[in-house]
Parts: structure tokens; C-alpha cells; sequence
């Protein structure tokens, strides 16, 4: 069967230039229901692979008010969920009360994250004026997937395999209007999620963990000396890592009502380890080399350590809020320019005891989007898997560099020429014992057939290439981030 549910019409012009919004970023407007029996299968899909993945990404549906910036986009949902050979895929809009708000006008209302000023409504965000569209991150807690933005947003919840929204927590009015930012991350043995927020108002960021019943436990406020743009958040069996980075606005010109990112170079990185459901007064700074962190690989404790992996970057490039020039999409396609930007695979050391930092390179490699099983979030680990980044195109994953952090080797798979994938995740097999022990996911588009397939490889060998491929019933746009939801786990980690 393959069935189009619903068809959200498109505005965005048809002589569109921006190219942020052409080629690998054009949207799509029809939400499918496919199953494997009416789809393309090349290979065969493995009988012990059980759960969903789903892949979240910003799809824009109308015309842009101002200059449009990937970020904007609204939220779709692309998953594919997996049982005793078979599969369904599904596509879905987030749909949030902005992305309702517009559907119901034909047109934008918000103006997005470049040009604030043309907003004629308030909205979310760390500046109180993006709409939510829900398009950067999602990951599965308490039985729902949790849809939400960058720049943070409302916790949107949404059913796993119909991909429809359903009731809000009401934790949400707690944590308005600064939300919940997207990185927080779920400890599968406790069914606790740990997140942040940030805003240009005092205090500038808050902590929080909510229970595997989905009630809010723990909201505290942390004190930073002024206005930040952090990313992430690490966690681990007893702690969370926050992150104070010397990428913010330049302080003279956000007096004058001008946002403009700023890398001090001159500014350390702070890193501040707080307990699990510790408060301001609890946490220790540690102070690191200047630099800026999109995404953790993983974090975890070693005796008197904390061990914090990701990829970072010591050249980052934010693009200027407020009005724009005649190069703002230039400068916008610098921000995503790996060639520029630099993304390598990192590892900061904090000793608890003695308060040192150690820090230094993994690899010389370009890579972004690391992933490490569900199973090991939190804990000493082996695997990491990354997205190698293509420095010739912006936005444009080209293969996948599994990390051995134990031996200290690699292996390489690349989707070849004009194709591009998502982040993938790890799927282990039921009872698996060893961390690679399951199977590879990732969705990949393939510009030259103008068609995109879901990948499955094994996750122990990726040079074996693909062991199945199902061709979807359309070309989706490149995405953000996603995740892997057991079978198990579908309706919740302790149930």
C-alpha cells in the first residue's frame, strides 16, 4: 500500500533563488503511509530488526517573510518502522500552533531567524520571535517522540508510529517562554530526559530533568555571565554538562538592539558538570580551549574523570541577525561550509579531583552528527558513528566514518556521487551483548534519481555495504537530526 494521506500546499515561489531552498533543500508537501510490500526493497529486511527510526528536518512550506535560513523551516517527520521483516514508512508536518497559525493565513507569519524585526507576532525561541517549528531534533521519552527547534521551543509531543501530535505536557507553561532546546538527552536505564534552555533575559539558561512518567522533577536556573548560544548538553550516569562558549553576541551592539555572533578567541571555553538534579551551587566550571560545539559524541565517568567527546570546531561562523545585506545568503552558505568550519572529533578530560582539564584532536577528519547507541548514553563506550561532511557542498552528508575509540581505527562508508544521507542511529539486535551488534539506519537521498531510499547496513561492518535498501515513494529534503526507538521502548523506557 502506498497511500498519500494529505497534500499541505506549497507557496514558496516557483522562480525561488534561494538556493537554501532548491536542489537538496526543495521541500515537499504530501504526507505518506508506504509499506515495504508495495515499496522497492533491493536486499532484504532483517527479521530481528524491530523499532522505529525517524529522521526530523525542516521542510518550509510558504514563501519567506525576510531572508530564509535552513532553521526556519518547518518541522517534518520521516520514519520508517521496522517489524519481523517488514516495514512502513511514514511523513508527517509537525504540527505546531505556528505551523497551524500559517496553514490557516496560506502565508508566513513569522519572519524567521535572520530578520526578527519583520515579526508582526511574538513567538519562541532564545530571542522570543522564531514561530516553533519544531524542525531540528527528536527523540523518543515516556512512550511520545519530543519534536523541538534549535533555538528552543515548546516540548511537542508526537505519537511514534501514527507521527500524529498529541497532548502537550503540562510542564510546558512551566518552562515558557525559553522552552526546551533541542540535544536533551535520555538515560534508557532510569527513563529520566535531561535539557536546557537558554535566553537574552536573566538568568540566560536553566536545567532540567524530567521522569519517566513525563512530569517535570527538577527546573533549576544557572548563572552565566551574560547572554550564550550554546548547543548541547552532555550527560552521564551522575552528571550533566553545560556549556558556556565564547560564541556570543558582540555586548556593544546587542546594547544598540544588533545581534551579531562573535567568537572571542581570547575567552576559554567554560564547561560547568552539575549532578543530575544538582542546582547553580553544585556545579563545577572548568575552563577549555576557546571554541564552539555543535554536537556531542558522548559523555561518561572514569574514576575521578569526566570524559566529554564531540566534534568541535575552532572556526565558527554564525550569521548576523537583524537587517540583511546583498550577500546574507553567501554568508549564510559560510555557516555550513565544513571546508571553512572544520568539525573534528575532540576529547576534553575534567578531573573532579584536582579540577585540571585535558583536552586534544580524535581525528583530522571532517565530520559532524556523531551517534552512539542508546544503549551506552552516558557510559564508557567504544563506538562512535559520524557523518563525513562534504567540503564542496553545504548541508551535504557523504558518507559515514564509524569511530573504534578503543583501538583507535575507523571505517569509511560513502554513499557516492550525488547522493547525500541523515544522521544515522544505531539499532541493536535483541539480547545483542557486543555494541556494535545490530544494524546501521540512515535515510539517503539520491539527487541523480531524484528519489530517496532507507539504508540498512551492519552496524559491525560498513564497508559490507548496504544489506537492504527501500526506495521511498518520494525525494525528501536534506534533514537534522534523529532517532532510534526500540521496539521495546516504544511505549516507554520502563514499561
Amino acid at each position: 500500500m502506498i497511500k498519500i494521506e494529505n497534500e499541505v500546499k506549497l507557496t514558496i515561489a516557483e522562480d525561488e533563488t534561494n538556493p537554501l531552498l532548491l536542489d537538496h533543500f526543495t521541500p515537499v508537501g504530501k504526507e505518506y503511509t508506504a509499506t515495504s510490500e508495495s515499496l522497492e526493497v533491493i536486499g532484504e529486511i532483517p527479521k530481528d530488526l524491530n523499532g522505529i527510526y525517524v529522521r526530523n528536518g525542516h521542510n518550509q512550506v510558504h514563501a519567506p517573510m525576510g531572508v530564509y535560513h535552513p532553521f526556519d523551516g518547518d518541522g517534518m517527520l520521516h520514519a520508517v518502522h521496522f517489524e519481523e521483516g517488514k516495514a512502513t514508512y511514514r511523513n508527517r508536518f509537525v504540527r505546531t500552533t505556528g505551523f497551524l497559525a500559517e496553514e490557516a493565513a496560506g502565508k508566513s507569519l513569522w519572519a524567521g531567524i535572520l530578520e526578527p524585526h519583520l515579526n508582526t507576532r511574538q513567538g519562541w525561541g532564545s530571542m522570543r520571535s522564531m514561530k516553533d517549528n519544531a524542525g531540528t531534533d527528536v527523540i523518543a521519552h515516556a512512550g511520545k517522540l519530543l519534536a523541538t527547534m534549535s533555538q528552543c521551543s515548546e516540548a511537542n509531543r508526537i505519537d511514534p508510529i501514527t507521527l500524529e501530535m498529541v497532548e502537550p505536557d503540562s510542564w510546558n507553561t512551566t518552562i515558557a517562554p525559553s522552552g526546551i532546546c533541542s540535544h536533551f538527552k535520555v538515560d534508557n536505564d532510569t527513563g529520566e530526559m535531561m535539557f536546557f534552555n537558554f535566553s537574552e533575559t536573566y538568568p540566560y539558561m536553566h536545567y532540567g530533568v524530567v521522569g519517566p512518567d513525563s512530569n517535570l522533577k527538577h527546573y533549576v536556573p544557572i548563572d552565566l555571565p551574560g547572554i550564550r548560544w550554546p548547543h548541547d548538553l552532555g550527560v552521564t550516569k551522575n552528571y550533566s554538562i553545560l556549556h558556556d562558549l565564547p560564541f556570543i553576541f558582540d555586548p556593544e551592539l546587542l546594547e544598540k538592539g544588533e545581534r551579531k555572533v562573535t567568537f572571542y578567541d581570547d575567552m576559554p571555553a567554560r564547561f560547568g558538570i552539575i549532578p543530575r538534579l544538582g542546582t547553580n551551587k553544585d556545579i563545577r566550571w572548568f575552563e577549555a580551549k576557546p571554541c564552539f560545539i555543535y554536537h556531542l559524541s558522548n559523555c561518561y565517568e572514569s574514576g575521578d574523570n569526566v570524559v566529554m567527546e564531540g566534534c568541535i570546531t575552532f572556526n565558527p561562523k554564525k550569521p548576523v541577525v537583524g537587517k540583511q545585506g546583498e550577500d546574507a545568503i553567501a554568508n549564510v552558505q559560510k555557516n555550513f561550509d565544513a571546508s571553512i568550519i572544520q568539525y573534528r572529533m575532540y576529547r576534553w578530560t575534567f578531573n573532579l579531583k584536582t579540577g585540571e582539564t585535558k583536552e586534544g584532536f580524535l581525528d583530522d577528519e571532517v565530520t559532524e552528527f556523531p551517534v552512539v547507541s542508546n544503549d551506552y548514553v552516558g557510559k564508557e563506550y567504544r563506538y562512535s558513528y559520524n557523518s563525513i561532511l562534504s567540503l564542496d557542498k553545504p548541508w551535504w552528508l557523504s558518507g559515514i566514518k564509524k569511530y573504534d575509540l578503543k583501538e583507535g581505527t575507523s571505517q569509511n562508508y560513502d554513499y557516492g556521487e550525488g547522493r547525500l544521507g541523515s544522521e544515522p542511529h544505531i539499532a541493536r539486535r535483541k539480547n545483542a551483548v557486543e555494541e556494535d551488534d545490530g544494524y546501521l539506519i540512515t535515510l539517503v537521498t539520491d539527487m541523480n534519481e531524484n528519489r530517496s531510499e532507507c539504508l540498512i547496513l551492519d552496524a559491525k561492518d560498513l564497508t559490507m555495504g548496504p544489506i537492504a535498501r527501500i526506495i521511498l515513494p518520494h525525494r525528501i529534503p536534506t534533514g537534522a537530526h534523529a532517532a532510534w526507538v526500540e521496539g521495546d521502548r516504544i511505549k516507554g523506557e520502563l514499561v
